[in-house]
């Protein structure tokens, strides 16, 4: 008999879904990510820095590797540190930076400073190290800074687009951080949460070339009509001190490894969907847009799959079958809700599917936090606009008010985890099940 067949189909998708998530998760964990990957020992001093959700936990497992001298700071999210017995250990503000990350930034700036020739810095990076390193270019405030970010994060810039004028902003960014360093050895280990994994993107490549510039910071400020800080639209026109490029020599003795990524985390979670006797579809694991417009796109795959006509090879994808996909969405705030990207996805999701029957999806926040909320995301059931009516909430006013954590949150759907401790960035998973065997 099929196990499929002993649970009810809401049962069997929950438990499924929780345990595909579960997966990848694992699969970007940093003890396992950075075991195959540690440095050889120098002459000199090794000096551990880091900035990022996970960059704690990347400390905790190289420092647990490592036999020799070691010192070192990284910078994390509030609430994402673990303790470290040889490299200190800062929290900070994310996505908007505070003068913690400041000085945390200079630290670390002042640390690859003192290195010489025999010494070798090691760079834990993650995604949320663009937000935590905030050490202002001069001239330049953490205000100013601040003030951008809050414009750039609600009018849905992408994250490359925030990031090159971050990088030009910044006096450790785009390749900053390396040249300080040089002519110490300088190895990048790096837990990748962008679409494509570019490293110039990944908290914008503080040890690696950048090949943006100041007329592309102040592009990306035009296309969404921000205009100050005026400090800031200043520096950009200045366009004094551009960032180092690729070619530069400085980078030459530079090392770069990509230790975990979204890829990764999908086809873990693949693979625990086929153990489990479910079709998996990796869609793609760079997926950008509105998180709602992401969502209406996802609802007519899923549909033409839940319907037997999503074509995989010779013929129709064998039910059941989970799509799954990753990137990062954006959401343009026009409401007073609460509510970050992947359970806004979920919501615009549910709206398109309005019922369907025989398709359930979950989405979340790998770093365990979706946006600024407590929960890494939600779920979603083929009933849950039903239920949300009985309780008196109409999605489309939910939707209208960027308020799907109110929703998911009266339907006690929220998924919440804590800091996971690791960010390979937008899980999604939405399953397409066959009605229980009569």
């Amino acid at each position: 008999m099929d196990p499929r067949d002993r649970v009810a189909p809401q049962e069997f998708a929950r438990d499924l879904l929780r345990r595909l998530f579960e997966a990848a998760l694992a699969a970007a964990e940093p003890a396992r990510a950075i075991a195959p990957a540690m440095p050889s020992p120098v002459a000199g001093r090794t000096v551990v820095v880091g900035a990022g959700k996970a960059a704690a936990a990347m400390a905790r497992a190289f420092e647990a590797r490592w036999s020799g001298p070691l010192e070192g700071l990284v910078v994390t999210r509030r609430g994402h540190a673990v303790a470290c017995q040889r490299v200190e250990v800062v929290e900070a503000s994310h996505p908007v930076p505070d003068a913690a990350g400041e000085a945390a930034a200079r630290r670390i700036l002042e640390l690859a400073s003192g290195l010489g020739a025999d010494d070798q810095l090691v760079f834990l990076v993650s995604g949320g190290g663009s937000a935590l390193l905030a050490l202002p270019a001069p001239g330049l405030t953490l205000a100013d800074k601040q003030a951008v970010t809050r414009a750039l994060l609600r009018c849905g810039a992408t994250i490359g687009e925030i990031n090159c004028v971050r990088k030009h902003l910044s006096a450790i960014k785009g390749g900053r951080l390396a040249a300080a360093a040089a002519p110490a050895r300088v190895v990048t280990l790096a837990i990748s949460d962008v679409p494509g994994d570019d490293p110039a993107v990944i908290a914008s490549g503080p040890t690696v070339p950048d090949p943006t510039s100041f007329a592309d910071a102040r592009a990306v400020l035009a296309k969404y009509g921000v205009a100050e800080p005026a400090a800031v639209i200043a520096h950009l026109e200045a366009a004094h001190d551009e960032t180092p490029k690729p070619g530069d020599a400085l980078f030459a003795a530079a090392r770069y490894t990509l230790v975990a990524s979204p890829q990764q985390a999908l086809a873990a979670a693949a693979d625990a969907a086929q153990a489990a006797g479910v079709t998996p579809i990796v869609l793609s694991d760079r997926i950008e847009g509105e998180s709602r417009d992401v969502g209406l796109m996802h609802a007519a795959i899923a549909l033409q799959l839940a319907a037997g006509r999503l074509r995989v090879g010779a013929g129709p994808a064998p039910l059941p079958a989970v799509l799954l996909s990753g990137g990062e969405t954006t959401v343009t705030v026009r409401g007073e809700g609460r509510g970050g990207r992947n359970s806004e996805f979920l919501l615009a999701l549910a709206a398109a599917l309005d019922g369907a029957d025989g398709i359930a999806a979950l989405a979340c926040d790998t770093d365990g936090i979706d946006g600024t909320e407590d929960n890494a995301g939600a779920i979603l059931f083929p009933d849950s606009i039903a239920r949300a009516a009985a309780a008196g909430l109409d999605i489309k006013v939910a939707l209208g008010g960027n308020d799907s954590y109110g929703f998911f949150a009266a339907l006690g759907d929220l998924i919440v985890t804590g800091p996971t401790l690791t960010n390979v960035n937008d899980f999604r998973a939405i399953l397409a099940f066959p009605r229980p065997r009569g």
